[in-house]
């Protein structure tokens, strides 16, 4: 009887101690979660007011992205630092700027930056006539490449970019630099021509001009023997137009939005015997089949009346147009190109080189059977390794770029030879442009 009193009291107590530990369970569940469930509700409450003050901040930015709400800050000297005004940070750090675009693609996803311009069909001529890249410029000189037809010009650095500016110009007919060339008397340009600078707009009302006269040295064979007749063209970061041509807007802007975009913009103009386009960054802005005029020379002009308001222009070329790239692969079993531009010392594709790629993805899907080795060169600046290394670079930048716009990747071989195949002399700025170049050969496997 004591055994199984024993035995009944030694099994109570397990089932007791047993309840308890599973009621202390329940308990410090139940705790558990309703301390998850408070914690839960903090943090919805706290996401909510983050949520409401991001909001706030992204509908400050989408206004000022569409041009509603800018209040200019006034700096210490009481000058405008809106968007308005020029300055370095506003150059690093513009949307329209070639070389920060390249360079922030570059360090994201490289050369990624070229695939925005994918409307660009503007194709650079092949051989250089003038190239000006500003290497060398003594600061505070008048610039080594060129003459002064008017108005006043000088080396500058800018945004850490070496430039030409403009300091107090009218475009008057008169005003504005020439290119400093050995036949700068004679009709320099030939039946096909392209040309092509960077220009930095501080205003949307900022307009340079581009004579295709040198009002200078070319007075004695303009055919009207009246300079004020010679043709022009004149661009605002937003529009452009001409001598008896009216006004065309980029894309998005019209005679009522005069919203300004501070910033560099990319130049280029193409002129085949008697057509002419131009283009302000990857858009199309003038189209005219029949120029009607003979171009003979460039003048550059800025229009400001005070050095307050200086205009800045870099990486100027002009090129002479060539038979199309197509025909002379079909001729010499291979095309070679200087309009697939880089970075400084860098792979890193420049967007203004989106129309010679362009051309090229278009000449591969038109020919399926075609396949090419792409090879690049490079100047001698610098030290053969490197530039070897270099060469090798670039030319898997452009495979990379043609498989990104759907060529297959079997059709693309590359190889470098950096400095060691020059096709001119590295003596001047314009053949140094020409030993910069791309070439694609044409193979069979």
């Amino acid at each position: 009887m004591k055994v199984r009193l024993t035995l009944l009291m030694f099994l109570f107590s397990i089932l007791y101690l047993n309840g308890q530990i599973k009621l202390g369970k329940i308990v410090n569940d139940v705790k558990k979660k309703a301390e998850q469930q408070i914690e839960n509700r903090i943090e919805q409450k706290a996401d909510k007011v983050v949520d409401s003050a991001l909001d706030k901040i992204e509908g400050k930015v989408d206004e000022t992205v569409a041009g509603k709400k800018k209040t200019p800050k006034k700096s210490d000297s009481g000058t405008s630092s809106s968007d308005d005004q020029p300055g370095e940070a506003a150059a690093q750090t513009d949307s329209h700027n070639p070389l920060t675009e390249s360079q922030t693609a570059n360090s994201a996803q490289q050369n990624t930056s070229v695939l925005v311009w994918n409307k660009f069909d503007f194709v650079p001529g092949t051989e250089i006539i003038f190239e000006d890249n500003q290497e060398g410029e003594q600061n505070g000189e008048f610039p080594g490449k060129w003459d002064l037809s008017g108005g006043v010009a000088e080396n500058a650095v800018y945004g850490g970019s070496p430039v030409i500016m403009f300091r107090k110009n009218n475009i008057n007919g008169t005003d504005g630099i020439v290119p400093l060339l050995k036949n700068r008397n004679e009709d320099y340009l030939p039946e096909e021509f392209t040309i092509e600078f960077d220009a930095y707009f501080p205003f949307y009302y900022s307009t340079y001009q581009i004579s295709l006269l040198d009002p200078k040295n070319q007075r004695n064979i303009d055919p009207t023997n009246n300079v004020s007749k010679r043709f022009y063209l004149r661009f605002k970061q937003n529009m452009a137009n001409g001598r008896d041509i009216s006004d065309s807007y980029y894309p998005g802007f019209t005679n009522a939005n005069t919203k300004s975009n501070p910033g560099w913009r990319h130049i280029s103009i193409s002129f085949n015997k008697r057509a002419l386009k131009a283009y302000i960054d990857d858009a199309r802005v003038l189209n005219i089949p029949n120029l009607s005029v003979n171009p003979l020379g460039v003048c550059i002009a800025y229009h400001n009346t005070a050095d307050k308001d200086p205009g800045f222009i870099r990486n100027i070329r002009i090129a002479k147009g060539a038979v199309p790239l197509y025909d002379k692969l079909l001729t010499d079993g291979k095309f070679v190109t200087t309009g697939i531009r880089f970075d400084v010392n860098k792979a890193t594709i420049r967007p203004e080189s989106a129309g010679t790629i362009h051309y090229v993805v278009k000449m591969m899907n038109d020919n399926p059977d075609l396949k090419f080795c792409v090879e690049g060169h490079t100047d001698s600046d610098g030290d053969a390794p490197a530039n070897q290394k270099l060469s090798e670079a670039r030319a898997k930048a452009v495979i990379e770029m043609l498989i990104k716009a759907g060529i297959q990747a079997d059709r693309l071989t590359s190889k470098g030879h950096g400095e060691s195949k020059p096709v001119s002399e590295n003596n001047s700025p314009e053949g140094k442009a020409q030993n910069r170049r791309v070439e694609f050969i044409k193979t069979n496997s």
